[in-house]
């Protein structure tokens, strides 16, 4: 039996997920636009997370998370406290001078930090074993092989490497840094502020 009408709507799904705006996104971009070098790490970090996710669902993670309400419960705190207090950085370099900004946003962007900070969000986004779980119980049927789940994470895996490193590659154009030089402070105060609506709205959710 071909499975691959259910791995190009595994794709096309996942793809439309990578496209919506939302904590990914912006951990991406926030940092291609200090370091093309950090956000193509930060793409892996997410990319990372996503194929773990889907790794998990495979083995019905999505089905656990549904049974153990105090388990999806402490990832969503953990995500929405990780949100604040990004949301929180960003703001607090508001006030900084621009020479000590640089310094500093040169360290946040250093490959493995900018990597760690992907895979976090990735992780502690507890959207994530909701919709790979829902997704691959939805797509695959119950008998399918090994290789086809297998494949679908395969597949999550290149769709979100390839989006998320596209667009660390356009955030990091020499002329969207320098319109993102020429406004860096409403920028960053509306990602941060956003960022925190964000955990509030996950640590709020039920």
């Amino acid at each position: 039996m071909s499975y691959l009408p259910q791995l190009a709507l595994v794709a096309g799904v996942m793809l439309l997920a990578c496209a919506s705006p939302g904590p990914d996104l912006m951990a991406v971009t926030s940092q291609a636009l200090a370091r093309r070098r950090a956000g193509l790490f930060a793409a892996c970090g997410i990319a990372t997370s996503h194929a773990l996710w889907a790794t998990l669902a495979n083995f019905g993670l999505g089905l656990i998370l549904a049974q153990l309400a105090w388990l999806y419960g402490a990832i969503r705190v953990a995500g929405a406290l990780y949100l604040i207090y990004l949301g929180i950085r960003m703001l607090a370099g508001l006030r900084q001078p621009a020479g000590q900004l640089e310094a500093r946003a040169a360290a946040a962007s250093s490959a493995l930090g900018a990597y760690r900070r992907g895979l976090l969000v990735g992780l502690t986004n507890p959207k994530g074993a909701a919709f790979f779980g829902g997704l691959f119980v939805t797509v695959l049927p119950a008998h399918a092989p090994s290789w086809a789940h297998a494949a679908t994470v395969g597949v999550v895996t290149v769709v979100s490497l390839g989006w998320f490193n596209a667009m660390a590659i356009v955030f990091s154009m020499p002329r969207v840094q320098n319109g993102y030089g020429r406004i860096r402070k409403i920028i960053d105060g509306s990602m941060g502020t956003i960022l925190i609506a964000l955990g509030a709205k996950l640590a709020l959710d039920r």
